[in-house]
């Protein structure tokens, strides 16, 4: 299977509000989901957290959590269950997630969505797939159109290139973050994908693995 270009990606398009993330990994599969697995380590790459704290792993293997995003004046908490699985004969891999934050300062309020982890003769496409109800009311679900979702994309994208430099490079994603992060060859969200390189009929959500149902249920 070939690798897509890397683009500088859009905005999500109208029909399908759903936010996708794709970028190419070039370092080991075990790595990338090391890296993305291990809620430390999650918590270094992804700007959109700042703890992750694994509260109980349920019978079927779903792992129930906290989470935290700290914004200085204030610190969004929510809760959440992901599950990981190895579940293709191809080596591919997927990771189910749905959160829920009831933090009225929250711009995300419950939603749900999924990585995946395919192997390529030139790396690992990573992807992200995921959507989500946005808070602050019917004047939030403007914002969110307008500003919120877009800026969502930019923080997603810009977080799986500083992933990609950790994984690639084994540079700590702490030397690439702030004011760092403005130096040349530091993390860039125009490195990812915004739609799906063949795009069918199927919505972004729909790709989904089945794996979401089991833990949405």
């Amino acid at each position: 299977m070939s690798a897509p270009s890397r683009h500088e990606g859009p905005a999500p398009a109208r029909r399908d509000r759903a936010l996708y993330v794709e970028i190419l990994i070039s370092a080991p599969l075990e790595t990338v989901w090391s890296l993305t697995q291990d809620p430390a380590s999650h918590v270094r790459w992804d700007a959109r957290f700042t703890d992750i704290r694994p509260v109980r792993l349920r019978p079927d293997g779903a792992q129930e959590f906290e989470y935290e995003l700290d914004l200085l004046v204030h610190t969004i908490r929510g809760t959440g269950v992901s599950l990981g699985t190895r579940e293709s004969p191809r080596g591919e891999r997927t990771s189910a997630l749905v959160f829920d934050s009831d933090d009225r300062v929250s711009p995300l309020q419950a939603g749900r969505g999924y990585w995946r982890y395919i192997p390529t003769d030139a790396g690992v496409r990573f992807i992200t797939g995921y959507d989500y109800e946005p808070g602050w009311g019917r004047l939030g679900g403007i914002i969110d159109r307008l500003v919120t979702r877009r800026f969502v994309w930019w923080l997603t994208a810009r977080s799986f290139d500083r992933l990609r430099i950790w994984a690639e490079d084994d540079i700590a994603p702490e030397r690439v973050s702030g004011w760092r992060a403005l130096r040349r060859g530091g993390p860039r969200a125009r490195r990812c994908l915004s739609r799906p390189p063949h795009r069918g009929a199927r919505t972004i959500m729909q790709d989904a693995p089945d794996s979401l149902e089991v833990i949405s249920s």
